[in-house]
């Protein structure tokens, strides 16, 4: 009965024509339409899902912990974290940053399915693939399964006859098949190399489907001299031989940054979409979320020019929704809330929400050599067009050598610091580590801000002593975004010791605004 049901909304689709485009309202009680990307933050190699009148994505956050976050929605524009599926990984010691750290690696192009009632992630770190599973996505998230390699941006399939697929690769894409109580990969199943290395260029991000009985393969495409592609191949087998069309090439109006890899999902009524994500530079990877037109069986994206729209109707008209991938924080709860993150592993022995109600406390470890390597480093996406975000700070506590302050981390930070030296203190901020300005600081409440224009990358730092009147110290920083890390720049708030351990500040709050 269910097949049949596909079946007969694969049949009206086919005759769908594009939504209308509309112009964009103020946000609010009575919004009507969004303009994309969807989400103007880092949250890239998106897949989602639809259970019920529910709406669940996971997306890749890399050496962060916890980690796989997994956001709610209940209309595809207006999302929320609601957990992650994993607190920490343990691979080695440098998820530790012991002797090396996991930056450009770490957790890796999640895929989230939904069968029989439990819901399944999929992802892979560079080293090991894992499987988590849970009843309740904003609950806690169990380990099903570790494979001892890495399989490239894969994703699952759980086929009607109760077999599990799993496909995987980069440009040769293969499909191999899991024990049917995913124990492990079945040594007797299906192992094939399904795509040969065929059209040119990186072909990789796959995304598998079997809708209205075919298979069906989406993949990013980078043609040689030419932009981010999404592409799709199809075929009655899942085996193949499959055959290929691209879906999508456009760049959204941001030129030479294509919109490409993520995933579909249907609606209650008939109709489908599909979230992509594009390259924004140093704000990170964005979704931008579009229609999808099923014409002669091939899901085909964008408008009926094959653009992805910038400004399109929200989906379902949800009273009271709001997305929220950043957030203040007055600290006053007895845990973190879930729009932060550590830089690598926390240890857990050298911060506290207790020891100072109302207050973070970070206490610095072993000695490092500077802010790339330093534990219990805490961050928050940024968000564009522009952001700003605020701490304050009371460094009474800090020793001779220690550092503490707000940074725009990525691989290249630039940091709005407190430097305790030689018995006093003072503030300094540093472009790429190099010095560019500092001030004596006299009192130990300091209040700093960054500001984020992602128009032109660029970020300024400020400080205050009463909350009133803000100067200005250093210059520009332009923010980067570099494979060294894969991710955007976050807000990071910091402290590490540089001479000996010991030394700690309290952080009275983190205040956010856009």
């Amino acid at each position: 009965m269910k097949r049949q049901l596909h079946l007969i909304l694969g049949l009206l689709l086919l005759g769908m024509s594009t939504m209308q485009v509309s112009a964009k309202t103020t946000p609010g009680k009575n919004q009507k339409t969004f303009t994309n990307p969807v989400l103007y933050a880092d949250v890239p190699d998106p897949d989602v899902i639809r259970v019920g009148n529910d709406y669940y994505m996971v997306s890749t956050t890399a050496h962060m912990s916890p980690g796989a976050p997994i956001m709610h929605s209940k209309d595809l524009v207006h999302w929320n974290i609601i957990s992650y599926v994993f607190e920490t990984l343990n691979e080695s010691p440098k998820n530790n940053l012991d002797g090396g750290n996991i930056y450009s690696r770490g957790q890796w192009a999640a895929s989230l399915r939904y069968h029989d009632g439990t819901f399944y992630v999929f992802f892979g770190t560079g080293n090991k693939s894992y499987i988590y599973t849970t009843q309740n996505p904003a609950g806690k998230w169990e380990q099903r399964l570790v494979i001892d390699k890495y399989l490239h941006d894969a994703s699952m399939l759980f086929d009607d006859d109760g077999r599990i697929y799993l496909v995987y690769g980069g440009s040769h894409i293969r499909i191999l098949e899991f024990n049917k109580d995913l124990s492990g990969i079945d040594s007797n199943g299906l192992d094939v190399e399904v795509i040969h290395g065929e059209p040119k260029g990186l072909l990789e991000g796959t995304h598998i489907y079997k809708l209205f009985g075919k298979y069906y393969l989406s993949n990013i495409w980078w043609p040689q001299g030419g932009i981010r592609t999404q592409v799709c191949f199809r075929s009655d087998n899942i085996a193949g031989p499959y055959e290929m069309k691209v879906i999508l090439s456009d760049d959204l109006g941001y030129p030479h940054h294509g919109v490409a890899q993520g995933g579909f999902v249907d609606m209650p009524d008939g109709r489908w979409f599909a979230m992509l994500f594009q390259d924004h530079e140093a704000v990170g990877r964005a979704p931008a979320l579009m229609p999808c037109r099923w014409i002669d069986g091939w899901p085909i994206l964008g408008d009926a020019e094959g653009k992805v729209p910038q400004t399109m109707q929200i989906p379902i008209n949800v009273s009271g929704q709001k997305s929220e991938m950043v957030a203040s924080d007055k600290f006053s709860k007895p845990q973190l809330g879930l729009t932060w993150q550590w830089n690598h592993n926390p240890d857990n022995s050298l911060w506290s929400l207790k020891e100072r109600r109302g207050y973070l406390r970070l206490k610095t470890g072993k000695v490092v050599g500077g802010l790339l390597e330093a534990r219990n480093t805490l961050t928050q996406r940024t968000e564009g067009p522009k952001c700003s975000g605020v701490i304050a700070l009371d460094v009474s506590h800090m020793k001779d050598g220690d550092c503490a302050g707000l940074s725009a981390f990525c691989a290249e930070p630039g940091t709005i610091t407190v430097k305790m030296e030689g018995g006093k203190k003072y503030l300094v901020m540093t472009d790429r580590g190099v010095e560019k300005a500092r001030t004596d600081l006299n009192q130990d409440k300091i209040y700093l801000r960054m500001d984020c224009n992602f128009l032109t990358d660029d970020a300024h730092f400020y400080y205050s002593l009463n909350q009133r009147t803000w100067n200005s110290l250093g210059t520009r920083f332009h923010m980067i975004w570099s494979m060294a890390h894969f991710t955007g720049n976050k807000f990071a708030i910091f402290n590490y010791a540089t001479q000996s351990a010991g030394g700690y500040v309290d952080v009275d709050f983190f205040r956010y605004s856009r």
